[in-house]
């Protein structure tokens, strides 16, 4: 068996994930395949991720992709999470994981529904999906309010927890919006304010692929994703491409079987890699980054301690989710955050050297003036994010 260390694990990752300044390039969508996806449950991790790996993208560019060109498209995939995807993969991602959520959320609102609707309520489900589908595809566009004024049944009301002290009637718009996006039958156009802004308006599938998401049998499309995960973040184990995935293992390992892999040894345990990919990859210069808020990165192992050392406590929340952090030669060692005023606080968790400091100031100055007048506070606040912006 073949040995990978830390240290090559490390190159290819500040190599493939383009935070090595030389690998730096000035293409939204082509940022997004080197990271196979771009995490998006917060807005404005899409736009800092780029930012962070190119050199003189614009905001504006990087709406370009997302809305003129529609290279990148945002759609809900691996573990109900919102990303931003290159629309070749779409029906890939669509096939190995979207579909099975759709399922899945379809089953549970037909089940609340049963207290509202006479008669078979999966049949009264689809009926108003369809509906709501022809409405958008009739406007363009539309807000999740326009359509429920305009579509009637996305007003009733549902009680998921009748009798608890948090109970709350509310209507099915969002579950009919996100089991159709669920689906590919809709996509979040362009939000209303700022690239920050969360205030999306609804467009049919239609408007970025004509003829709706290609169908995919489910297991090639797992095979499919699987390849780009283990290009960009292998070697790794395989529980952390189950995780990643939301998949069983008997999915994650029948995914396996069809690609030629490697097992490789990664000193602390046996890690898998592409067949075609056993080559080592030379290290970089060492360079500084500073990642976002769920960046892909780091959220794209379950296992981290290669590349984050004993900062876990200081840089991520108690439900698993990372804040903004300092990038040093391929790894984590520190964290920063946008205050009020603009400025962009940081810290490290470790002694890098001067030049490295030097680097990593030089570096904030450039994703401060890169905000211009937006402040985006992350959506889940970490113990140091929160220190540096108190």
């Amino acid at each position: 068996m073949r040995s990978m260390d830390v240290a090559q694990r490390r190159a290819r990752l500040a190599v493939r994930h383009r935070i090595a300044p030389a690998t730096r390039v000035d293409d939204a969508a082509e940022i997004a395949r080197s990271l196979v996806v771009l995490h998006a449950t917060d807005p404005a991790t899409v736009f800092l991720a780029v930012a962070a790996r190119s050199r003189d993208l614009a905001p504006a560019h990087i709406e370009e992709a997302l809305y003129t060109d529609r290279t990148l498209l945002r759609m809900l995939a691996m573990r109900r999470t919102m990303f931003v995807a290159p629309v070749e993969l779409v029906p890939a991602l669509q096939a190995a994981v979207a579909d099975a959520l759709a399922d899945k959320q379809r089953r549970t609102y037909v089940r609340h529904l049963g207290q509202v609707v006479d008669g078979d309520a999966g049949a009264w489900l689809a009926e108003v999906e369809a509906q709501t589908h022809r409405e958008l595809l009739a406007r363009g566009s539309a807000t999740g309010a326009e359509l429920g004024a305009a579509v009637p049944r996305l007003r009733t009301q549902v009680d998921t927890a009748p009798g608890k002290p948090y109970s709350k009637p509310a209507n099915i718009t969002t579950w009919v919006l996100l089991t159709l996006g669920c689906e590919g039958r809709i996509v979040r156009g362009r939000p209303h304010g700022s690239w920050a802004s969360t205030r999306y308006v609804w467009e049919p599938i239609e408007s970025w692929l004509p003829a709706g998401v290609p169908a995919m049998p489910a297991d090639a499309a797992r095979t499919e994703l699987a390849r780009c995960w283990l290009h960009a973040f292998g070697p790794a184990p395989v529980t952390d491409l189950k995780w990643w995935t939301g998949w069983t293992l008997s999915e994650t390992r029948n995914a396996l079987a069809q690609l030629k892999i490697e097992e490789v040894d990664l000193g602390n345990g046996t890690g898998v890699v592409l067949a075609d990919d056993l080559d080592p990859v030379p290290a970089p210069e060492p360079g500084a980054a500073l990642l976002p808020a769920l960046d892909p990165t780091p959220m794209g192992w379950q296992s981290r301690d290669w590349f984050l050392g004993p900062h876990g406590p200081a840089l991520f929340d108690t439900n698993g989710n990372i804040g903004p952090t300092l990038w040093w030669d391929g790894r984590i060692v520190g964290g920063w955050a946008q205050r009020a005023d603009g400025d962009i606080a940081w810290r490290l968790l470790e002694d890098i050297g001067t030049d490295a400091e030097a680097a990593i100031e030089a570096e904030a100055t450039r994703i401060q003036a890169w905000y211009g007048d937006v402040r985006a506070i992350p959506r889940f606040r970490t113990p140091l994010e929160r220190e540096l912006t108190a």
